[in-house]
């Protein structure tokens, strides 16, 4: 019977010293402040989100959290400044899977690794939406095929190696034509450029675009996610017109330093479940026409691993570069 027992005396011992390595300021965590850092411009769709959710938390937690936007090089810088910040969870980075899911097969010479990171939570996602302007007179994506095959066309997206530029690259691959990217530096300069006429059509993050298409200055196409907007729901899906290759969808994160402790890590995960799952977060994610995923730990891992395998082989083949 002792000889059973150990082991068990063992693990709880160990369970009791791992309990006491953790520093004790993660006992009272948190004590001050934290910082959702958003590595994309200000009045886009992940900012919307970040400081929804950062409103909810800072009611639970009971200490203020700011969000500070530090877009660039795809989101590279933001995203290398929690890397390099203490990994004490005051210091969130705030943003979308593209960091992690595409950078690292497109930009030379990476700041990070994605292992620098761990995730609190894969948050939300939602498809992006093929949309032009009127004037183009496109009614479907065939029209947009047929104008690509004869005298050529443009489109704006958030910036080389933003989902909306990866998802044309599919496109101009699987429809076997060439439209000329144009980066602007987020998605709602994106959109404004869609509006103005400065480009044929936009491929970019529904949140951005559908208060656009409800208001008749951009003509819906298709949606890149796997089911139709709850939006916008007469609009087709990219399978439906007939690019089931073309198939994307955004992922919202929230990530730490891969050191930080995991007891700190969990209260996070907590507080952004519970953030999400308030019914006026609910209701500000189908305004948005973002679908909630709530993934975490290994979960959350194995769905951004995945994503990036899948990206990999997509740049690959069709020698996406930065631009």
């Amino acid at each position: 019977m002792r000889q059973r027992l150990r082991p068990l005396a063992c693990a709880l011992l160990l369970g009791v010293a791992s309990l006491a390595a953790v520093p004790g300021w993660a006992q009272s965590y948190p004590s001050k402040p934290i910082r959702f850092i958003n590595n994309f411009p200000a009045g886009g769709p992940s900012d919307f989100l970040a400081r929804t959710v950062g409103e909810a938390i800072t009611t639970s937690f009971k200490q203020a959290v700011i969000t500070e936007n530090k877009p660039g090089a795809g989101g590279n810088i933001g995203a290398d400044m929690v890397a390099k910040s203490p990994a004490d969870g005051y210091t969130v980075l705030f943003g979308i899977d593209t960091a992690f899911t595409v950078n690292p097969h497109i930009y030379k010479g990476m700041p990070f690794k994605p292992s620098d990171f761990k995730p609190i939570m894969v948050m939300a996602s939602s498809g992006l939406l093929v949309g032009a302007h009127p004037s183009t007179g496109f009614k479907t994506v065939k029209d947009l095929i047929a104008q690509g095959k004869g005298k050529g066309l443009n489109f704006s997206s958030g910036g080389s190696g933003s989902p909306g530029h990866l998802a044309a690259e599919i496109f101009m691959d699987a429809a076997d034509i060439k439209i000329q990217h144009i980066p602007y530096k987020g998605n709602t300069p994106a959109v404004t450029a869609v509006l103005a006429g400065e480009v044929d059509a936009g491929v970019l993050a529904t949140p951005g675009m559908l208060p656009h298409v409800k208001a008749g200055k951009i003509t819906p196409l298709a949606v890149t996610s796997r089911q139709r907007s709850r939006s916008a729901p007469e609009v087709p899906t990219v399978a439906e017109a007939g690019l089931k290759d073309l198939e994307l969808e955004v992922l919202y994160v929230a990530m730490v330093p891969a050191a930080t402790p995991e007891p700190v890590v969990q209260l996070l995960q907590k507080a952004f479940t519970d953030a999400l799952k308030r019914p006026d977060t609910q209701a500000q994610l189908v305004n948005m026409d973002l679908f909630y995923e709530g993934l975490t730990g290994a979960d959350a891992a194995k769905r951004l691993a995945d994503l990036s395998q899948r990206y990999g082989r997509t740049i690959k083949a069709t020698g996406m570069k930065v631009e």
